[in-house]
């Protein structure tokens, strides 16, 4: 249903040609189907002027140790599909990159149609109108953008080197990285990273971060009641042990690997051989054997006091492909971080639209959301850093949120769930500049319903914040959650230090009706 829809073209997203922001990189606004139609007139494959096959397309500071040759999948294989019986997460298999947290939100995307239609359009192939020319769609800052590749992949002994599928012939996860690449400036761009950007960019949705091991961290039996509920809503879920400053990628004997992105892909409630137990499926982008051996791993004494049928409806398998299931518990014990996507109505209305099924009140958004751009500015007075530097902290962008609770929620208590989220524009793209991500927080303040002016030094001084940010954190986004009654919030976004210049987003999910504006 959801490709006919797409195909059909009774769903039609509203999407902008990519222009890259990095310093010296041109941009053309590239339209995928005039430039197709072009290349088939003159019987021409497509060549990308704006990533073309050449060292600063692969690299900004650190040349490859070897010679790479770039080669369309025609050179590569007889007979290249972009897709072989269906998109799975077993098509996503890391190469010599370091962006296991891109590979791990790519196979979170294959679990849904709907998701990885938006992203990998279906109006393309090898066979059909082949042209050398593939697209791709990222939600970037607030937007999507159509990012349009060629077909040349790196490669070195005839052989892909990046990410690349257990199929041979099968080329849709090497085109979208190479499309992500180019989103970025360069294969370099993307080593390093956390699974909820990409699955921000993949989405459009929302992320929220958990430490697993912090003292004032979510009870248990609530963190699991959030993830089911998470899953309920299309959440998708990504975890990982923190590095070991002295190894990278370090494996433990456990099976686990540390400094390294995990896709979490599903969970279960079963009754195993001591009671009832919860179970999550966790899958490692190396798809390897490399996998967890401890309680419910391959082939353990534990699966088999569940019936075959059982198992079956979970899809259990047994194999050397970097899935597995551990109990909740164990996860919580091994696993030190936790990353939510969670989609807002703007994602599921589109989704509905594509899937052509109107919601009803089972599956309505749950999520109401709204998004302002904003910036810190030292010339416009506007970069006051933290609370800390109280004389400019008042200085900063400040936003009111206006709520009232919905009569759908569960709570049914008056409170409203709110999570506030601030992402740094730009960093990833200008590292080739020596920009990174800047530490930065959230503060919020309950106000009144006739807030027009922005808070004062006075009132900050004197009122103690709602909700915040426990640290400042040089991560792309930041957020924080908290259930507040109806009224109003105001949200302080800043930079931990005072006059660091940065553009950012500022989005507010709610599960009740919202208004948000800037304060003057």
């Amino acid at each position: 249903m959801v490709l006919e829809n797409i195909i059909t073209g009774k769903y039609k997203r509203k999407v902008s040609p990519f222009i890259s922001p990095t310093p010296g990189v041109p941009s053309f606004g590239l339209d995928f189907y005039a430039e197709r139609d072009r290349c088939l007139q003159n019987k021409s494959l497509f060549e990308d002027p704006e990533f073309p096959p050449c060292d600063r397309s692969l690299y900004f500071s650190k040349n490859p140790s070897r010679p790479i040759e770039w080669l369309r999948p025609g050179e590569i294989v007889h007979d290249p599909q972009l897709i072989v019986s269906g998109q799975s997460r077993f098509d996503v298999v890391q190469g010599a990159l370091g962006d296991c947290w891109l590979l791990a939100a790519v196979a979170n995307l294959t679990l849904r149609d709907e998701l990885f239609y938006r992203v990998v359009p279906p109006d393309q192939s090898f066979t059909e109108n082949y042209a050398g020319i593939f697209h791709f769609q990222f939600w970037r800052y607030g937007k999507w953008v159509d990012v349009v590749i060629d077909d040349r992949l790196p490669t070195r002994n005839g052989q892909l080197i990046y990410m690349h599928s257990d199929d041979h012939q099968e080329f849709w996860s090497a085109l979208l990285e190479k499309a992500y690449a180019k989103l970025y400036g360069s294969y370099e761009a993307l080593k390093g990273g956390s699974t909820s950007e990409a699955l921000e960019d993949f989405t459009g949705g929302l992320i929220e971060y958990y430490d697993l091991h912090e003292k004032d961290s979510m009870p248990q039996t609530q963190l699991l009641a959030t993830m089911v509920r998470g899953f309920q809503m299309g959440s998708m879920f990504g975890c990982s042990i923190d590095a070991d400053p002295n190894v990278t990628e370090a494996r433990l004997p456990n099976g686990l690997v540390r400094g390294h992105a995990y896709s979490i892909t599903a969970v279960n409630t079963v009754n195993g051989p001591h009671g009832e137990i919860a179970l999550l499926r966790i899958r490692n982008p190396w798809g390897n054997e490399q996998e967890w051996n401890g309680e419910w791993s391959d082939g353990s004494s534990e699966w088999y006091s569940l019936s075959e049928s059982q198992r079956d409806e979970m899809k259990v398998v047994f194999a050397h492909d970097g899935e597995f299931w551990m109990s909740f518990d164990d996860f919580m014990r091994e696993f030190q971080r936790m990353e939510v996507c969670n989609l807002g109505a703007e994602v599921m209305n589109e989704i509905y639209e594509m899937t052509g099924v109107t919601p009803d009140e089972s599956n309505a958004p749950a999520w109401e959301s709204h998004a302002l751009d904003g910036q810190w500015k030292s010339s416009f007075g506007t970069a006051g850093g933290c609370r800390n530097f109280i004389d400019s902290f008042p200085n900063n962008p400040q936003f009111v949120i206006t709520l009232h609770p919905s009569q759908q929620t569960v709570d049914h208590d008056g409170m409203v769930t709110v999570i506030v989220a601030v992402l740094q524009k730009y960093r990833r793209e200008l590292r080739s500049q020596g920009l990174d991500s800047l530490p930065i927080g959230i503060a919020t303040y309950q106000g009144n319903s006739y807030m027009s002016r922005k808070l004062d030094q006075h009132f900050i001084e004197s009122n103690k914040t709602f909700a915040k940010t426990s640290t400042f954190i040089n991560s792309r986004e930041v957020s924080v959650r908290f259930r507040a009654p109806a009224g109003s919030q105001v949200i302080i976004p800043s930079t931990f230090e005072p006059n660091e210049d940065a553009e950012f987003l500022i989005r507010v999910y709610a599960n009740g009706n919202l208004q948000v504006q800037e304060l003057q």
